[in-house]
Formats: C-alpha cells, sequence, structure tokens
C-alpha cells in the first residue's frame, strides 16, 4: 500500500474505496490526530469526516475508538454506500 506524509507523520493506506485524496485529506488533519494509531475517513455529501481510532491493546482504546469496533462504527454512523478510506499510523524511524 502506498505512503503518506501528514503532519510530519507517516501513515499507511490500508483500506480505500477509490475515495483518497492525499492533496485534500491532508487540510484535515490537526494536531487531535496525532495520537491515534488509526485515521479513518468517510465521504457524506461530498465532505469528508475523520475520526481516530487506536490499536486494542492500546491503554487508550475505548469502546468507541478500538480498531477492532471499526465496521460496527461503519455500519451505526456512516451513510449505506459512502466511500470510505483508513490510514495506520507508522513507526517513526
Amino acid at each position: 500500500m502506498k505512503k503518506y506524509e501528514i503532519r510530519g507523520q507517516y501513515y499507511e493506506l490500508v483500506r480505500d474505496d477509490n475515495c483518497f485524496n492525499y492533496e485534500e485529506i491532508k487540510d484535515y488533519f490537526t494536531d487531535y490526530f496525532d495520537d491515534f494509531d488509526y485515521i479513518f475517513g468517510d465521504f457524506a455529501a461530498d465532505r469528508v469526516r475523520l475520526k481516530g481510532f487506536y490499536e486494542s491493546n492500546s491503554k487508550n482504546a475505548k469502546r468507541y475508538n478500538d480498531i477492532q469496533f471499526l465496521n460496527k462504527y461503519i455500519i451505526e454512523y456512516c451513510n449505506y454506500g459512502s466511500k470510505t478510506f483508513l490510514l495506520k499510523k507508522l513507526p517513526k524511524k
């Protein structure tokens, strides 16, 4: 998968419904997302929504932001058939 630098951090694109646009998405990232292990994006009405998730073994993981519940999040909070993508934070070298 492809790797992208956003705010000095590298991410790997691990899931993409043919909607990820690096130039558009990077402008939506703020320091709020710096701590998350994954960044999930979905498009509704031509606007992107971002949500952070943690690895299941992270001390910060709660039921609402644990990556193992991503599919449940998609079903409950995303519009049916919306385009989505998932970025995974890569370890700093």
